[in-house]
């Protein structure tokens, strides 16, 4: 089992994220000190006597942007606070963007594989200040080719891929092998009891206790999904960025 790996969120709703990663097999991650994560409410770095973190856009445009001021000071203050927490290694940045890198189980599994820290700067309105994209190394990822109202579901979303692979968040380490994604194809349909169900059998062949013959089975019906479903897999997913 691992060192415990470090997770930060930077965002206007920290309480959002908190509900999330307290439930499930998130907070059970963090339960058996798997995990830590740490927040940050932008709006605590905000400017002037209402701690603003938005202004109308510069050349006109619908919408606010987020201000670089807030986004900086907040930045600085969670990586200071990460690498220290961390014996000096440094975060890696990433920024939930329906313009970045599709994310993807490789990416997921190469990101559980790191000890280095991930820290999420989750973005509102129309976006955020560029010259905060400029000024640090921040990967923008994305969770789909849509639009959210903020960065707060696709981090969620990414930080579940991950951490359900870290070494002992799991009940049984061989689940994440088989899974969709995991080796190039869809995972098998499942079934449990009862026998039948209002006039659905289960496949005869999964009550056969010939081994190889399920997983022929299996894989059959996987490749025939996958086939159907999304052809445009092939037999590899996105790449990993290094």
């Amino acid at each position: 089992m691992g060192r415990c790996r470090h997770i930060g969120v930077v965002s206007l709703f920290p309480e959002m994220l908190r509900s999330i990663f307290n439930t499930s097999i998130l907070g059970r991650a963090a339960s058996k000190g798997l995990v830590q994560y740490h927040y940050w409410n932008l709006r605590d770095f905000g400017t002037g006597s209402y701690h603003s973190v938005d202004d109308y856009p510069f050349g006109g445009g619908g919408g606010m942007v987020l201000k670089p001021e807030p986004l900086a000071d907040a930045l600085d203050c969670s990586i200071d606070f990460l690498r220290e927490l961390t014996g000096g290694e440094t975060p890696r940045l990433l920024y939930p963007s329906p313009q970045g890198r599709r994310f993807s189980q490789p990416v997921s599994e190469e990101w559980s594989g790191s000890s280095r820290p991930l820290l999420f700067l989750c973005g509102h309105y129309e976006g955020i200040d560029q010259r905060i994209l400029d000024g640090y190394p921040l990967e923008e990822w994305s969770a789909g080719d849509y639009v959210l109202s903020g960065g707060e579901l696709p981090c969620a979303l990414m930080v579940d891929a991950v951490v359900r692979l870290l070494p002992g968040v799991l009940s049984n380490e061989s689940s994440p092998v088989n899974e969709t994604f995991s080796n190039g194809t869809f995972d098998y349909p499942q079934y449990t009891r009862p026998r039948v169900f209002r006039g659905q059998e289960v496949p005869e062949v999964l009550l056969s206790g010939d081994h190889q013959a399920i997983r022929r089975y299996r894989e059959e019906v996987s490749r025939r999904k996958q086939q159907a479903v999304r052809p445009d897999l092939g037999g590899n997913q996105a790449s990993v960025s290094r």
